[in-house]
Formats: structure tokens, sequence, C-alpha cells
């Protein structure tokens, strides 16, 4: 028989042994739990991301996360629910017991999971949305069009059509009229009345009061009738979200160049009178931004009347130095001034003939853009339309004409957007995207300030052999 036995040496050193086995053991398993906390927070937040809304990508190609999450209260909260929830599920895949029947080697449990900044899409006046407009437009062939659309801002800038009061200027030869008066004739005893000056003219300016869509189209009735209530959509909203400034430095997106970016993306996504698209409940998108109205026909209505400004300041210019043509408006006055034996009328009656002559271009030319033809910003002989006895009858004198050189109804409307105030048309652009969302299924309480498009979350995880591990990341779509 043998005796067993084991020296004291042996025992201290079977000590010391154990003791860093465990201790290696037990750092494997502090490293494994720190790598599966980052593996699960990746794909718990990407998860969160890859909620995007589909609608919003499919129309607009932007990729924001709805917080209400096709709900009627957009919320953070909502958010943090469901990044806990990715979160926890992940942590319990495969959980189970141990090899030898203990606690899972890598078991915790989800504590925290706090959103601590969020960037929604109307911060800073839209800027977070815009910021997304120009990464998708990085590689659009945009140079050649906002070279063309700077060109013709400019042009008509340097020409003052965006300054010059018309109105004013034909007032005054219409006070001139007034302050000389015209003769009396007795057309009883004791009883006088003025001789009519017959001025074509009045007939122009009477006309000024029916509405320039009126007086254009042809059919008025084919205009769209959609009316909006606005109290309904961002730019009108009462106690919109915000986020909190995630990624500042990734929103600076101001500038000439970016705003003519923005607005390219403005004009390939939206439609406008005569190039409107299915989808949208307004049909005339850019006219809303443009006016802001809640109708189509105002909207429309608003952005004809300013076309007509810029015609009638364009056309004024014009006429004044076509000799030709004042000699037909003096000649006319001439004949107006000898019926009633005044001839210092003869003046001021040939200027309000030519101002008068040149609304009624002005009407035309309105009428040939929105006909799909073409009009110089400033014309020369050739391309003048109507004749001096338009002003006795308008609406007859207008033809409609597809034809022409110069701008068409787009880059007019391109050249109004640009000298728009930036943020007022961003706030009416984030209007239109809720209008067109809303129409599609599910997506009836849409709000664009209720979507964020990157975060920064706190998370906390508790492993179940008493150890706390803290993280703080930063996802988004950039």
């Amino acid at each position: 028989m043998r005796r067993g036995y084991i020296t004291v040496f042996l025992s201290l050193s079977l000590t010391l042994i154990l003791s860093l086995v465990f201790t290696v053991i037990e750092g494997a398993r502090i490293s494994a739990i720190r790598m599966k906390f980052e593996c699960v927070t990746d794909i718990g937040m990407n998860s969160v991301l890859a909620e995007y809304h589909r609608e919003l990508l499919k129309q607009y190609d932007l990729l924001f996360v709805d917080t209400s999450y096709c709900g009627s209260h957009p919320d953070i909260a909502n958010t943090e629910a469901h990044l806990r929830g990715y979160m926890q599920k992940n942590f319990q895949a495969g959980e189970g017991k141990s090899l030898f029947g203990g606690k899972e080697f890598l078991a915790m449990n989800m504590g925290i999971a706090e959103i601590l900044e969020y960037s929604i899409a109307s911060d800073d006046g839209g800027a977070v949305l815009k910021r997304q407009v120009t990464d998708y437009m990085r590689d659009y062939p945009v140079g050649a069009v906002l070279d063309k659309i700077s060109g013709n801002v400019g042009f008509l800038q340097g020409a003052g059509l965006d300054s010059m009061d018309v109105g004013a200027r034909r007032r005054e030869y219409e006070s001139q009229i007034e302050a000389i008066g015209l003769p009396k004739k007795e057309v009883e005893e004791g009883k006088f009345e003025e001789v009519p000056l017959d001025n074509p003219a009045d007939i122009a300016n009477a006309a000024r009061g029916s509405g320039v869509l009126n007086l254009v189209l042809e059919d008025a009735s084919a205009v769209s009738a959609v009316k909006v209530n606005l109290g309904e959509y961002l730019s009108h909203r009462q106690g919109r979200m915000s986020g909190t400034g995630v990624c500042r430095e990734a929103v600076e997106v101001g500038g000439e160049a970016n705003e003519l970016v923005f607005q390219t993306y403005l004009f390939e996504k939206c439609g406008y009178y005569g190039a409107e698209m299915e989808k949208s409940l307004l049909k005339y998108q850019i006219e809303y931004m443009l006016a802001g109205e809640d109708t189509d026909w105002q909207n429309l209505e608003q952005t004809a009347k300013k076309l007509l400004l810029w015609r009638e300041a364009a056309n004024v210019i014009y006429i004044l130095s076509d000799s030709a043509k004042v000699a037909e408006a003096q000649a006319m006055a001439a004949a107006l001034a000898a019926v009633t034996l005044m001839p210092a009328l003869m003046e001021p009656v040939k200027y309000t003939i030519l101002f008068a002559w040149a609304y009624v271009e002005s009407l035309q030319d309105v009428k040939t853009l929105l006909s799909g033809g073409r009009v110089p910003i400033m014309k020369t002989a050739a391309d003048w339309k109507t004749g001096i006895n338009a002003i006795k009858n308008i609406k007859g004198s207008l033809a409609e004409d597809s034809g022409g050189s110069g701008l068409n109804y787009k880059e007019y409307l391109q050249i109004m957007l640009f000298l728009q105030n930036a943020e007022t048309r961003t706030e009416r652009a984030m209007d239109i995207i809720e209008m067109d969302i809303r129409r599609t299924p599910g997506n009836a309480w849409f709000r664009l300030d209720g979507c964020f498009d990157a975060y920064q979350a706190r998370l906390l995880v508790n492993s179940r052999f008493g150890y706390s591990y803290e993280m703080t990341r930063r996802y988004g779509f950039y």
C-alpha cells in the first residue's frame, strides 16, 4: 500500500495557479461582455435607423425616422422604447444555461436606453432637411442649371424689374389729366356736363380688377379647385417638436449655391402649372411656395400677378424707347385732344395709352407663358405681339402662343423662387412634403417635425454577475 500526499508547496502553487486561471477567465468574460455590448449597441441603434419612413424615401429621397411610427403623437420616447426593445432582444438571443448548468457566461439585461440628442427635420429653419437634400444632389449635374438661374436673376434685377413701381408712374399721368380737367358743354339752360375724353386707356385700367387668370385663360374653370387647411401643416403649426442639435456642424447648408441646389431639388420633386404631379394634394406646389395661399386658384393667381408686374415693367421700359409705338400713341392722343379742344391733354393721354398698351402686352406675355410658350426678359420690336387697338378689346386680342424665344414659365418660376425668402420657401416646401405623405395609407398624421435623421444615445446594461456597463454612441444618416 502506497501513501498519497501533497506538499505544502504544491498546495500553495495550485492556489496561485487557480487564482490566475480564474482571473484570466473573469477578464475574458468582462472583455467578452464589453464586446457583446458593443455589437448589440451597433445592431440596436442601426435597427432604429432601419425604421426610416418608406414613403418619404420613395417620394422625396429623404431618410428620416418618424417618432410617431405612423401614429398621431410623435415623441422621442417612442424611439427610446424601440431602441430598448431591440437591445434587450439581442441580449436574450441564444440565452440559456451554460455548459455546466450554471448561469449563461455572458448573461446581461438592458438597463437604461436614453436618447440625449437628436436632429429633427425642421430644426434651424429646415437646415437638417436641406443637408440631406444637398447630400442627395451631390452627384446631380446642377452646374449648368445653377449658372442659368443665377444669370437670369442677375439680368432681371439689373433691369430693375423687381423694384420698378409701374403703377405709381401710370397714376402720375392720370393725375395730370385730372388736374387739367375736361371742357364742359351746356346740355340744358344752366346745366353743364364734361365733354367725354373716351380715352381707350380707361378700358384697360378697368380690366385690372378682373383678375389675371380670368383675363389670360381660355377656360378658367379648368384650374384646380383644391383647398387645404394650412393650420394642419408645419409652417402654421404651433408647438413644433425640435431637436437638441446633434451634429450641428453637419447642418451648415446656407449660402447662395446651396440654396440653388435646394431649389433645383424642389423642381425635381414638386409640380407647378402645366407640369402637375399625380401624387400631389395641391397641384401647383411651386406656386404655393411662392404665394402661401390655401387654394390652388389663389396660388396661381398670385404667381400670375407677380409675372404680370415683371412683364409690365419690362414692356414699359421697351415701349417708351420704341419711337414707332410712341408715335402711334401720340397720334391717338392728338385725335382725342382735338375732340375736346384741349391740346394740353395730348401729352399725358399719350403716356396713359402707352402704359395701357404695355399692360395688354403683359397680359399676352402671361398667357403665352401659361400656354407653354417663351417670353424674353427684355423685348425687341420682333418680340412685341399686340397692336395699339388691343387696348379697346383686351380679352379678344389675346391669343394662345406656345412658341417664342426667351424664358418659359418654369424659368420665370425659378427666378421667383430664388428671390423668395429662404426660410419661408423651406417651410412651405416642408408643408408640401407633409401634404403628399399624408395622402398615402397609414400616414394621415405625418409630421416632419416628428422625424429625426441622427441621434445620440446613452446605454447602460447590467451583467447578471454584478457588473454594470455604460456607453454613449451617435448614429445617423450621414
